[in-house]
């Protein structure tokens, strides 16, 4: 495959995949503003958006104050900030585009549909029922193209690199949402119904509480909700289901300059799958996600190199 084209579709899923998180990132933040709380506290919550995606230069060139609506229009709808919905939504079918004779034409058209649904609206429009129908319109539309993309792609090295995009973007999110949220609730433990609240307004963004009540059968737990999101093999979303995946695709796609970053992801999948959560949380879960998501980060780096013409990454 020329690896022009590689990059097109690496970059086409990890667009979509992140325009999702992000989504599922605002839509947690959104709810858990609900919970009564101080005005600080909420703004706090709201900055925490702008913090996880290195965003504090280009949002205070365009607004001095940290509020809800504030961060809500930068992060929706702003063409100006290359991390909002509006922008990550338009980059994937602008990859999507220029594979348009690799990708099926049900793959193009979810993809195209979906960008002229949103470009055709403002921001007041799209948020005219409140931002939760709108972030689930976000998911939904994720949804369908992931699931057009599986129903009618053939499995060859291009359905590889859309996973491998895939993968990759969504083990850097989980680590995101998870290093953020997590010491935001933590202190709240000795207020049950806050904390149930926000426990599963946490899990419900990244689909993980229905899987949390199978697994735990029992109330929310600091520890079990990072061990699920963390090691948990077969959780869609956490970082070892994700790492194994990146492995798996990377092995699919070796080339004769792959070999070191084969190796690096296969070290970083082996450390989390024979991890304890105990040993990761006495060390410290923001230290070790902030590591994780800069090896993760070096994986994207290196995979660029082996395969791609260029990195299109936008921070």
């Amino acid at each position: 495959m020329l690896s022009r084209t590689a990059d097109h579709l690496f970059w086409m899923s990890r667009y979509v995949e992140r325009a999702e998180n992000l989504a599922r990132l605002l839509d947690v933040t959104w709810q858990m503003s609900m919970v009564p709380q101080s005005l600080e506290a909420a703004n706090q919550n709201w900055n925490a958006v702008i913090v996880l995606n290195s965003l504090e230069e280009a949002y205070a060139r365009k607004y001095s104050e940290v509020n809800a609506d504030n961060v809500l229009r930068f992060m929706v709808s702003d063409p100006d900030n290359h991390a909002s919905l509006f922008s990550c939504l338009r980059m994937g079918r602008e990859n999507a585009h220029a594979v348009r004779g690799t990708i099926t034409a049900e793959m193009w058209e979810t993809l195209n549909a979906t960008w002229l649904e949103l470009r055709g609206q403002s921001y007041e429009q799209l948020t005219a029922n409140g931002p939760g129908d709108f972030f689930e319109w976000v998911k939904t539309k994720s949804s369908l193209i992931r699931g057009v993309t599986l129903g009618t792609m053939l499995q060859d090295e291009a359905y590889n690199f859309i996973r491998l995009g895939t993968l990759l973007e969504r083990a850097d999110n989980t680590a995101r949402i998870l290093d953020v949220k997590y010491h935001v609730l933590k202190p709240q433990e000795d207020d049950s119904s806050t904390d149930f609240y926000q426990w599963g307004a946490l899990l419900r963004s990244v689909s993980a509480f229905e899987v949390y009540r199978k697994t735990y059968r029992s109330s929310f737990s600091s520890e079990r909700v990072a061990e699920l999101l963390i090691l948990h093999p077969d959780m869609p979303r956490s970082l070892l289901f994700c790492l194994k995946g990146v492995l798996k695709n990377l092995e699919l796609l070796a080339n004769s300059q792959s070999r070191e970053t084969q190796r690096l992801a296969g070290q970083l999948h082996s450390e989390i799958r024979y991890a304890r959560i105990d040993d990761i949380l006495r060390l410290g879960l923001h230290e070790y996600l902030s590591n994780f998501m800069d090896r993760i980060y070096d994986l994207g780096n290196r995979i660029s190199c082996d395969f791609l013409v260029s990195q299109q990454e936008i921070a």
